[in-house]
């Protein structure tokens, strides 16, 4: 009896691995379908029937398609949003690692098409706006601060610096370029980007 009931729950399906299979699958065909149609024409019942589930599954987990997108947009980066920044005492290299993957993020084709969607988005709907704010932008400021902080204590950075607006100082050219297309994300240039605003920020 004991062998048979082992057996029956080694058989048995596991429910939290059924529910990530329905997760992954709604994901999935939420990025396929941003990329054939677009954010707006993006509904619900289209990405249930492509992933094969009732769309109260979906409602299960996000409250609305912008929500559905925000994770496609995340699994993307694969980046935990404000996630520490290296510290390896060179200021410098550890930003220039940090943005540099950043602007690999923004070339990537599916990402590039995702964030745009996403970013057309946020300019009329002010809840996805606030979440974007709240759950990914302040995070990863919040991180480029705390890691310029420990640059100021390590005498890089003048104590006077405006963290704040430094940390916009390094994000802000590589968000402008992407969103205008005023010119190539490369390394390069994220390496002068960083060296320029630190050369500013000195004591």
């Amino acid at each position: 009896m004991a062998d048979n009931t082992a057996e029956q729950t080694r058989r048995s399906p596991d429910p939290r691995r059924r529910s990530q299979r329905a997760r992954n699958a709604i994901l999935d065909a939420a990025a396929e379908l941003l990329g054939e149609v677009g954010y707006s024409k993006l509904t619900m019942e289209a990405i249930a029937a492509r992933a094969r589930v009732g769309k109260q599954t979906i409602y299960r987990w996000w409250p609305s398609k912008a929500a559905v997108v925000f994770d496609v947009f995340t699994r993307l980066t694969g980046a935990t949003a404000g996630a520490p920044l290296p510290d390896t005492g060179d200021l410098a290299a550890d930003l220039k690692t940090v943005f540099r993957a950043t602007a690999d993020e923004f070339t990537d084709p599916e990402t590039d098409r995702t964030t745009r969607a996403f970013t057309a988005e946020i300019q009329h709907d002010e809840e996805l706006a606030r979440a974007v704010t709240e759950r990914l932008v302040e995070p990863n400021n919040r991180a480029v601060r705390d890691r310029l902080s420990s640059g100021r204590a390590a005498g890089q950075i003048a104590p006077e610096a405006d963290l704040e607006l430094a940390a916009e100082m390094l994000s802000g050219p590589i968000n402008h370029r992407w969103l205008l297309r005023t010119g190539p994300l490369t390394h390069e240039y994220v390496d002068r980007l960083v060296d320029t605003v630190l050369r500013g920020l000195r004591p």
